[in-house]
């Protein structure tokens, strides 16, 4: 789950495997898989940024399991 903000400065979580994709109309769109959109406050730069740091930090976690697991 990644931190967002909406338009109105509202702060929600957003499972981010269960967004289809993203779009500039100038604010950034975020499409959802049911088809569900928000506009939100982060650019898409950011978006990524969030998603790429989530990611890593899951693979930290399964590694650090694999390398304990493995004692």
């Amino acid at each position: 789950m990644i931190l967002l903000t909406k338009r109105n400065n509202e702060k929600f979580l957003v499972n981010h495997l269960q967004i289809q994709y993203i779009e500039l109309i100038p604010e950034t769109k975020i499409v959802m898989m049911n088809h569900d959109y928000i506009l939100v406050r982060e650019t898409t730069e950011e978006i990524i940024k969030k998603i790429m740091d989530y990611n890593a930090k899951v693979q930290d976690i399964h590694r650090e399991i694999s390398i304990e697991n493995k004692h």
